[in-house]
Order: C-alpha cells, then structure tokens, then sequence
C-alpha cells in the first residue's frame, strides 16, 4: 500500500472550517497560512516518502531482542535520525527548551499522517511529547535542566510505565516501590509491562517516567508518586533496569512493547509526593488524544486503500447496466454497497479529523490562567475520552470495511489491509480501555459538574444553526442536527438522574452515551463543513468538485450514520437490570 497525504482535506479544516492562522495568532506564534502550508507539505513528503515504506517490513521482521538490548525494524534508525535532524521531533515542545512550540492544531495534521504512514514507528516519539509534558509542567527546574531540551529535541525518548502485571486499569493495586536516598533521590524496584518503547536502539537514553509507592504512602491511588528514572544516569552509567521480555503482540510489531524491571534503579521525584496520578493525567491526557490520531491515521489508510482497489478491481455489472462496456466487468466502486463502505470510510475519517482539530484547539488554549484558559481545560477535558474511545473504534470499523472492499485479498497479507485491522486493534484498549473512557465521560465529566459543561458544548454547536438554515439545501440537515441537540441535551439529563438513582447505571450506560455523544458532535461539525462548501460554491469557487463532494459527504452522514445515534440512545435507555440480572455464576459457556 502506498500512502498520500490528505493536504487538500486538512486544508479544508484548518483554514476554511477553523480559521487556523487567527488561532496562531491568538497563540502568539508567527505561522500565516503560507507557513502552514508549507509544514504540511514537507510533512507529507517526510510520512509518505521516508516512513510509510517502513510500514510493512516492520510487521513483518518485528523487534528483536539480543540479551538485554533490543533492535528495531530495518530502517527505523535511520528514518528516526532523520525525524530528529529535521527538527520534527521538537515541533511542539516548549520553546524555553530548544522546541519550536508548533500549536497542536498544525502538529496533530503531521501527527496524523505518521500514524497512518507507520502507527509503529510514531509510537517511539508520540509518548516522548507526552513525557515532555509531564516534565516540563511538574518537575523540578533541575530535572528540567538536565533532561528536557535532549527529550524535546528526541535525542532522548521517554515512556510511560504504569501498568503491572497485576494492576492494569486499577492502579490502587501497584506494588512498585520508591525508596528514598540521602541525596535526594529514590531507588525503584518493581516491574511494568507493555511499556511502548521501554528498550530500543533508536536513542542513547531513555527517560522512564515511572508510578511507584514511598513506604510512607497511603494506601490505594492516593498514595502514587512519580518518577524519573533514565536508562543512563547523568554521570554516564547504566541504570540497573533493564527489558525482561519483548511482548508478542498482534499487531505494531515494530514497536517495541516490553516488561521492564527495575532493579533498585536512581530516579527522582516528579511533582508532589503521593501526587503521581495528577501528574501523570497531564500525560495520560496527550497520550489519550495522541491515540486518538491513531485511529484516524488508520481510518484514512484503509480509506485510502479502500478506495484505491474499489476505482481498479472490475467485477460484474452496475446494476443500472454496464459502466465501462469494453472492459469485461464494471470497477467496483459502481456498486452500491461498493459506494457505502466507502462513504461510511470517508465521512467518518473526515469527521474525524474535524472533531481532533476542535479538539487541539482546546488543548492550544488551555494553558495560561484566566476563565478563557479554564473554559478550554473543561472542554478539552470532556472531548479526550470521546476522542480516545471513538476514533479509535472508527479506526477498526474503517479498517475492516478496507478488509470487506478487498475481499478475499483484503485477508491476505499481500495487501496491507489486515495490518491495519492488526495495528489498529491496540488503540482500543491502551492509555484506559475504551470502556474506561466511556466510564470516565460519566464519572469524571457529566457527574461532576452536572452536565454544566456538556450543556456549553450543545449551546456551541446550535449557535450555527441558524446560518445552516439560511441555506435552503441544507435546511433539512440543519433541522434534523438541531433536534439531536436537544435530544442530547435531554439525554444527558436523564443519563445523570439514572446514575444518581442506581450507581450500576453508570457502568451500564457509558459506552452507548459516548457513541450518542460522538456521532452528534460529528453531526453539528459535519453541518458546519457543509455550510463552508455550500459558501465557496456561491462565492463562484474553481473548486467546485470539492466542495460538492462535501457537501455529497455530509448528506450520507446524516442520513446513513447519525441514525446510529438513535439505536445507541434505545440501547442506553434500556437501564442497568438487564446486564445485571444473570447471577455471574450463571453465565453458561
């Protein structure tokens, strides 16, 4: 499979959906459209010329361990040491520390097409932005000193190491330890597991950023700290950890997922004793929408795919007759089921991708005091676990529709598709489960404040109503979006009353809210890209085959997928007793 970056999609986004360069402008960073332009570009030619040929040997040679060293894929050192040399790999870090603090808006663009050029190689640096932003907000200003400009530069890679053989979701089971030294730092003895990243030979150092307990802490999470704790130590010694296993995985085989011990290994305190999970959220949260593009790089992969064999397979005849009569069979993509799994490919991946750039804009604005930074917070804040959860659920629906269009060759590994469908599997379940991430939309967000702010989200979203309606072509759409607001808005209220009623409610409604709540919002955002095209074509645009796609594309949405939002709303509705009835006994294999 070869791969293309969506320049004129992102465009679209970017500048006519979201008005990037003002946003810029707001972030006092000097990028006008023409510097933005100019990053994606040379970022397409970098994700489709350097790292997607790397895409398919990684899957197929893997990781290799040779005692305790690891090695990469043919060509991840090299293409790595090209991502750093061309300063890629500071695009977002703190300018104070050598990065060139590119607002996530612009990066989550080339972020994208690196998830889709090679999920596998973009991990490695994904989760060193991550740690970056741990560090940088919560360390000490020597740990800053002596660590961030070579993370943020990607001299040095980071990770994140949480989960443990017998605590996964549930933290309050940890067991690693914390001891502390005279000096002013801790010895760590514990092991993690499936730490991406934990041991490779991309970077001479690797800065771990680990939980673990002080023998004084409290038990359960309120008693987590964390900590730093590198492969190499500042004086140029190894640090007594190590990689005890490479995982053996089904998918990202040229990610390097491994159990790590530490064995007594030097660290030192991040933040707050006993305040470890709040530090480690500021990551968990980059990470969640980190992995959220990953779904989306997948989504537009398979799409691309997809489509790609569909206008090239010839395979019986249109059902309204022959199409291409001196070809012994019609193109697939005449056929009408052909033409669903692809619109239901691209309209979700481009809705997507408009929902993942509203979201790097809260991010971009959250930092800073003041209640316009705080309204940021809580809105990016309520859009992470959607994003997380419901990307990467479109990224396996996507990617299996791009098996279902190859047939047969879609299930073979000639074709690339079932790779995709392998890799993408993985962005359902780390960085909290999809269903955590349903758990956390009720618990953390919509039972927390009331639903204050998932009601300043639908007041948002129906300020453009009105403009949609002026437009007699999209007066239906606009009509059918504004109902499903007010739905959602009802639907929340009741959500909170059933959950305060029976807390089993909580875990029985969750995941069929998030979806509800995903293909709204991509409902609203679609009326909004709908209403920029419908804008260009009266303006008298050259361009009119791209915004008639679009508005072809939000047509099928709300008339072919929004639907969906309805069975998740019955499915909701239906209440807690009925998963709950069966004694678990009961339950018969």
């Amino acid at each position: 499979m070869t791969y293309q970056a969506p320049l004129r999609e992102m465009r679209f986004v970017l500048h006519e959906l979201f008005n990037v360069t003002e946003h810029c402008q707001q972030m006092r960073t000097e990028l006008d459209r023409d510097t933005i332009d100019g990053i994606l570009e040379e970022a397409a030619r970098f994700a489709g010329e350097v790292i997607a040929p790397l895409n398919r040997n990684s899957d197929e040679q893997g990781c290799q361990m040779h005692g305790r060293e690891v090695s990469t894929p043919r060509g991840f050192r090299q293409a790595y040491r090209q991502y750093v040399a061309n300063g890629w790999a500071s695009m977002t870090g703190p300018l104070a520390f050598g990065g060139q603090g590119v607002p996530q808006m612009v990066a989550a663009c080339f972020h994208e097409m690196l998830m889709s050029a090679s999920l596998a190689f973009r991990i490695y640096s994904g989760l060193t932005e991550s740690a970056v932003l741990a560090v940088h907000r919560h360390g000490s200003p020597a740990l800053k000193q002596t660590y961030l400009a070579k993370m943020v530069s990607g001299e040095w890679t980071g990770t994140m190491c949480l989960t443990e053989p017998h605590a996964g979701t549930d933290l309050a089971l940890l067991r690693t330890r914390a001891q502390p030294e005279g000096d002013g730092s801790y010895r760590v003895t514990g092991t993690k597991i499936f730490i991406s990243g934990g041991e490779q030979d991309l970077t001479d150092n690797i800065i771990h950023l680990v939980l673990a307990r002080l023998p004084s802490a409290p038990p359960g999470v309120r008693g987590i700290s964390l900590f730093l704790v590198p492969k190499i130590l500042p004086d140029g010694q190894r640090n007594s950890l190590g990689c005890g296993a490479l995982e053996h995985k089904m998918g990202i085989k040229g990610t390097s997922t491994c159990v790590m011990n530490f064995d007594g290994a030097q660290g030192w305190l991040v933040g707050e004793a006993n305040q470890g999970l709040a530090c480690m959220f500021t990551m968990m949260n980059d990470a969640r929408f980190q992995v959220g593009l990953q779904g989306l790089g997948i989504a537009e992969a398979a799409f691309q795919g997809g489509l790609s064999y569909a206008r090239e397979r010839l395979q019986s005849r249109s059902l309204a007759g022959a199409v291409a009569p001196d070809q012994a069979a019609d193109p697939i993509i005449v056929h009408p089921d052909v033409r669903r799994m692809l619109l239901t490919q691209k309209a979700l991946t481009e809705g997507c991708r408009m929902l993942a750039a509203y979201t790097a804009r809260q991010l971009d604005q959250e930092g800073g005091m003041g209640e316009e930074h705080n309204a940021a917070k809580r809105r990016a804040a309520l859009l992470i676990p959607i994003v997380k959860a419901f990307f990467t659920d479109v990224g396996q629906e996507v990617a299996s529709l791009g098996v279902q269009l190859y047939g047969g060759h879609g299930y073979i590994r000639e074709w690339g598709m079932e790779q995709l469908m392998r890799d993408s599997r993985i962005t359902q379940l780390y960085e909290g489960t999809n269903g955590i991430q349903a758990l956390d939309l009720i618990r953390r967000k919509l039972l927390a404040d009331g639903g204050a702010e998932l009601d300043a989200l639908i007041d948002e979203l129906a300020t453009g109503l009105d403009t949609a309606q002026s437009h007699e072509t999209l007066q239906e759409m606009a009509r059918v979006v504004s109902l499903r607001l007010t739905e959602w808005r009802a639907l929340g209220t009741s959500v909170i009353e059933a959950c305060q009623r029976d807390p089993q409610e909580i875990g029985a409604v969750s995941v069929d809210f998030l979806a509800y709540s995903a293909y709204v919002l991509l409902a609203a955002l679609w009326l909004q890209a709908a209403v920029c095209a419908q804008q260009a074509l009266s303006q008298g645009s050259p361009d009119r085959e791209f915004y008639q796609t679009k508005l072809h594309t939000a047509d099928f949405y709300w008339r072919r997928l929004l639907p969906r939002a309805g069975a998740h709303r019955e499915a909701l509705l239906g209440g807690a007793n009925c998963l709950m009835a069966i004694a678990a006994g009961d339950f018969n294999a």
